[in-house]
């Protein structure tokens, strides 16, 4: 039988009026209406009038404010030319100051910084809210960058020139108003952008879909157009490979979150390059284009394996010949974490057993040869910063109680040295980490950290609070926090870090297990790793909170409408809550890659199964749930937040909530907002878990 398409459109549209009819809340997406701020306004003030009456929140507000404007943190480099650049923010510069020093001043730690651009002072002239949202300059001179700002922390920016020789916004200059963007200069006369263009020139998931070549003097709606995707793809943007002196313009089509094709334009044309859809562009160094695996790929009969690092000659492969040589496989217990390079060298960041070690790896007579770097062990490393022009590089180290330290290196001889450390905001040497594994519902074993006292007493009475992410491949790596140390360790509390599937901690099967259909894999570790902490007399459902933001608000969401019995605190932050409709608010349409698409019934079927939103029931014993967010997120609509607490409320179940009216999907965009944030979460934790 023929299917009149019309019309089966047409009842599927019906009846999608219809779902969103039934849905009395759906006003509250409506971000900036008056009758949703009224009901934000109404519940922040019954929230913090509550929690702020805590008898900690002072102090904690206090110390947090202290730690986060303190003049010994960490100045962290930004190398470009002869200069390293750095954005800073203290009780004087709220929103920050874009600065900059000599790299030879920095490296000898006889530092005079030269303040380039205060947004404190360019937010009262303009009067918005602005922040700073990151700069791109030009190569080689880096005398000009492009300048980056929100109005009030949102993914959005606008894009302006400006020359750090005179200190000002260039006349006349490159200007992109407010869009998802990203521009990178080609040259000093040439931009490469991706931007809203008008009508028909964005993806369903908010972001660009074009790619044009802009001519300094012209209008940007008469750039050069070089590539145009779908309105069904997540985005395309352009890119500048840069391989010593010679640069090269690379396009990025994401089809979806995890799959892309790339494109190389040479010669005023488009060369798609013969990559597997789901590998990621890593960088390219001495004419090796570096590529990560996601799956495997078999190239005339040799199978590379999913999670490998390999090479291909440059040359070669943009004429589709494909010389290819293997850099990194990591084994089941291992995932590359970062891949950088300096002048000569790349530099790995391989994340075993949740734990990081580096490597630095040189190309010479075809082959890839590797020295590890002997870096402290037992927590996480992060590349903080490399040098174009030489070998020398910045890396990081932090686990939970030793406090971050970044380190000055250099990757031709293999040596580094202890550049700057954080303060110890707290005495470590009172408390132990520990690694465990919990046995989730299918038998997968699952590692936590767990951080406590030394002398815990293992009588299920410890207040313990478990933070988790779980999806789009991101580890959640051990980390040092100041605020955490004094508002949590110190307060008697035990703090866990769940390694659950959904993440990369074990490369892309730990990841493509807890994706779409298998979602509830995802939720079921977080219940085992709960149950054995249960199990081990380390704490009760009592004194039991979970705690997580945007993919992980979605899984403590999800956490306490199918698990009520295993927690007594919730800390849910820019969470994904309706997932029947996460895909039609903002950037949702992107995410179907990672959650499935419910306007498909299959994928509906799975969904409805754990969708917060929708799985809500009365008469049932919630824990009093906070949830937070804020106004300007332009990532994950805040209406989600809003739609679960106003049902909630009205089912009879008492909720608190915080809604920042600025600091977009990050939550706060001073230290003022960032500690106040930070004395509610804790006040509320403290009240309901010790």
């Amino acid at each position: 039988m023929k299917v009149n398409t019309f019309l089966f459109l047409a009842i599927l549209g019906l009846c999608q009026i219809t779902q969103a009819q039934d849905d009395k809340y759906q006003w509250l997406e409506e971000v900036d209406g008056v009758k949703s701020l009224e009901f934000v306004n109404a519940q922040n003030k019954i929230t913090f009038e509550e929690l702020s009456k805590e008898k900690d929140y002072q102090s904690m507000f206090n110390n947090a404010l202290e730690i986060y404007n303190s003049s010994e943190r960490i100045e962290y480099p930004s190398i470009s030319g002869k200069y390293v650049y750095n954005f800073w923010k203290d009780k004087d510069h709220e929103r920050g100051i874009w600065r900059r020093c000599l790299l030879t001043q920095y490296i000898n730690k006889n530092i005079t910084w030269e303040t380039l651009l205060d947004i404190d002072e360019l937010s009262k002239k303009d009067n918005i809210k602005w922040v700073y949202s990151g700069a791109t300059g030009l190569y080689p001179s880096y005398d000009r960058f492009l300048i980056m700002l929100s109005k009030g922390g949102g993914d959005a920016v606008i894009t302006k020139e400006f020359d750090v020789n005179t200190k000002q916004f260039i006349e006349n200059g490159f200007f992109i108003d407010e869009a998802k963007a990203s521009a990178t200069y080609l040259d000093e006369n040439t931009l490469l952008v991706s931007s809203d263009f008008g009508e028909g020139t964005m993806t369903t998931s908010g972001y660009p879909k074009q790619v044009k070549l802009w001519k300094r003097g012209t209008l940007l709606k008469d750039a050069q157009l070089i590539f145009d995707g779908q309105s069904s793809d997540v985005g395309s943007w352009g890119i500048v490979l840069r391989d010593g002196a010679q640069s090269y313009t690379l396009i990025i089509q994401g089809t979806t979150f995890f799959s892309n094709n790339s494109y190389i334009w040479i010669n005023n044309k488009l060369i798609k390059l013969d990559l597997p859809t789901d590998s990621n562009i890593k960088t390219i160094l001495n004419n090796q284009l570096i590529v990560e695996l996601k799956s495997d790929w078999t190239v005339n009969t040799i199978t590379y394996k999913a999670g490998t690092l390999l090479s291909l000659d440059f040359k070669k492969i943009i004429n589709n010949e494909k010389e290819i040589q293997v850099i990194l496989v990591p084994d089941e217990f291992s995932s590359i974490s970062e891949v950088s390079s300096t002048k000569n060298k790349l530099l790995i960041n391989l994340l075993t057993n949740v734990t990081g070690q580096l490597y630095i790896y040189s190309f010479a007579n075809g082959k890839w040869v590797n020295q590890k770097v002997k870096a402290p062990d037992f927590g996480t490393i992060s590349i903080a910063a490399t040098d174009e022009l030489s070998d020398q590089y910045f890396f990081e180290f932090e686990n939970f109680t030793t406090p971050t330290t970044i380190y000055n290196a250099d990757a031709n001889n293999n040596t580094f040295k202890a550049y700057k450390s954080l303060p110890a905001y707290f005495d470590a040497n009172k408390y132990q980490i520990k690694q465990f594994k919990a046995k989730s519902k299918d038998g997968t074993m699952v590692p936590y950290f767990l951080v406590s006292a030394k002398n815990i007493k293992n009588d299920g009475n410890n207040p313990t609070l478990i933070y988790a992410y779980g999806g789009f491949e991101v580890s959640s790596n051990p980390f040092y926090s100041a605020t955490f140390g004094i508002s949590w360790l110190e307060k008697g509390g035990v703090f866990v870090l769940a390694n659950i599937r959904g993440g990369g901690e074990f490369g892309p099967k730990w990841h493509l297990d807890g994706i779409k259909e298998k979602r509830q894999n995802v939720f079921d570790d977080l219940y085992s790793v709960s149950e054995d902490l249960i199990t081990k007399k380390i704490t009760s459902s009592k004194h039991l909170g979970v705690m997580g933001g945007s993919n992980g608000g979605l899984l403590v969401g999800v956490a306490f409408v199918q698990r009520p019995d295993l927690y007594n605190a919730v800390v849910c932050e820019v969470p994904l809550l309706d997932m029947h409709r996460y895909n039609k608010l903002l950037a949702g349409a992107s995410w179907m890659d990672e959650y499935g698409n419910p306007d498909i019934p299959e994928e509906w079927n799975y969904i409805k199964k754990y969708s917060p939103y929708q799985n809500l029931k009365t008469n049932v014993k919630y824990p009093e749930v906070l949830f937070t967010t804020s106004t300007r997120d332009d990532r994950v609509s805040p209406g989600h937040a809003r739609k679960m607490v106003a049902k909630m409320n009205d089912m009879g179940y008492k909720t608190y909530y915080y809604e920042n009216t600025e600091g977009g999907h990050g939550g706060s965009s001073t230290n003022e907002q960032k500690a106040k944030e930070n004395a509610l979460i804790f006040s509320y934790l403290l009240m309901k878990l010790q």
